[in-house]
């Protein structure tokens, strides 16, 4: 029997199944997450990783925009080892073995002022987790407003500083994300520098306070653009304050 031109044969749809449910375990990604930021039906993802319906071409190529890498391989292709760097990432990442950066790992609910709304507070996920084929940490965020705008990328954690940097590096355009290493209480505190996007095609730089608060520590958490009347608005927002407060990060103001 012919196999239509936008599906997966059998074996390329198992390969990529499996594929998908190693990569979700390892970021500790719930599958209604994972279709979220495909924009897939739980129940169409569901199907194809059990098996009960091919992988088409455009599901793929949906689930790889949101993983942040390719699942299309030739059928009867030989695994892809991890790289021999004995776990421990890159040099210009910090040479960080696993072992040592292992209670960075999670997911955090991230919070920062909203750009558009002095008043309000932005609020999205981020998960942290090992890469083994790229020995490191990297980092890939959900559950964002805007999800045009979702980030990932790769973590540094240098021992001179003493600060951890997620870095999004997209064709040489970056933006830096800088916090404190986790509290006693897993949280981490810093600053955003990116850019903003103003009408048409004008951006503009923009920084300011970015906390990382550990899921586990956040009851039912709120996400998107949050203004007073939310519940956790005073709680994010005191989180903040901290970040400044504390102070983990300054803000001058020079001389106009």
């Amino acid at each position: 029997m012919s196999i239509p031109d936008n599906e997966l044969s059998d074996e390329q749809s198992r390969q990529v199944a499996e594929t998908i449910r190693e990569e979700i375990a390892r970021r500790r990604m719930s599958r209604q997450a994972l279709a979220e930021q495909a924009k897939l039906s739980l129940s169409t993802l569901e199907k194809a990783l059990g098996g009960r319906r091919p992988f088409t071409l455009a599901t793929i190529v949906r689930l790889e925009q949101a993983l942040g890498m390719s699942l299309r391989k030739p059928v009867g292709a030989p695994a892809v080892p991890p790289a021999a760097s004995g776990g421990v990432a890159p040099d210009s990442l910090g040479s960080y073995s696993r072992r040592a950066v292992e209670w960075i790992e999670g997911t955090y609910v991230t919070v920062r002022p909203s750009f558009g709304d002095r008043e309000a507070i932005y609020a999205y996920r981020t998960d942290i987790a090992w890469d083994d084929a790229a020995s490191s940490l990297v980092f890939r965020e959900g559950a964002r407003l805007d999800a045009a705008f979702t980030q990932f990328g790769e973590v540094a954690v240098p021992n001179q500083s003493g600060f951890v940097y997620l870095v999004t590096n997209r064709h040489g355009q970056h933006r830096l994300i800088t916090v404190s290493r986790p509290t006693i209480t897993g949280e981490m505190y810093g600053i955003i520098t990116t850019l903003l996007a103003g009408r048409g095609s004008l951006l503009t730089p923009i920084a300011a306070p970015i906390a990382l608060l550990p899921l586990r520590n956040v009851d039912e958490p709120s996400f998107g653009r949050l203004g007073g009347d939310d519940r956790h608005y005073q709680f994010y927002r005191e989180h903040l304050r901290k970040t400044v407060e504390e102070p983990f990060a300054m803000f001058v103001h020079g001389v106009a």
